[in-house]
């Protein structure tokens, strides 16, 4: 899941859902941000996995339990942040990104090894939106053959870092 900029469209095959940038009453940018970083987490992904066999279609995403935070929750601040350096990185961008609170896409996070962290903390802070367990959160993560083990201990040492109040 993402955002695409204005004007950009997508192929029919592809689902969608359309949503305004600056017309609060159909569109909060901060939510938008927080549901597509669930969507793109490896938690997600993995209970995705345990209904999906073939094809993922919006019936199935509707049943998936989703995190629904607002700004008083204390992860929805570091979630939305980190998703908008993560998405807010060509001019293209740039209403996104004032909205929520950045300067312009300058802010987003265009180094590898910096999406990675970033990527890894959004990881750990998911997991604990499940409510996750430490040895949970592991196990979910030897389900996925094709990610690389650095990219499974990241989400691991970031999942402790939320618990040592390290991520903020």
């Amino acid at each position: 899941m993402t955002m695409l900029p204005r004007n950009v469209y997508c192929n029919h095959t592809i689902p969608y859902v359309w949503v305004y940038v600056n017309q609060p009453e159909l569109f909060e940018a901060r939510a938008a941000l927080q549901f597509t970083t669930v969507f793109n987490s490896l938690v997600f992904d993995f209970l995705v996995r345990q209904r999906v066999t073939a094809h993922l279609t919006f019936f199935f995403l509707y049943q998936m339990p989703v995190p629904r935070l607002t700004a008083a929750n204390a992860a929805f601040g570091p979630i939305v942040e980190r998703a908008a350096r993560l998405i807010c990185t060509t001019p293209e961008f740039d209403d996104l990104a004032q909205e929520v609170g950045l300067r312009s896409h300058k802010q987003g996070a265009t180094d590898p090894a910096e999406r990675a962290r970033l990527r890894a903390e959004l990881d750990g802070l998911v997991a604990h939106l499940y409510g996750l367990t430490y040895d949970e959160f592991a196990y979910i993560l030897t389900t996925f053959p094709l990610v690389a083990p650095a990219v499974k201990d990241a989400a691991l040492e970031a999942y402790r870092a939320v618990d040592n109040g390290q991520v903020r």
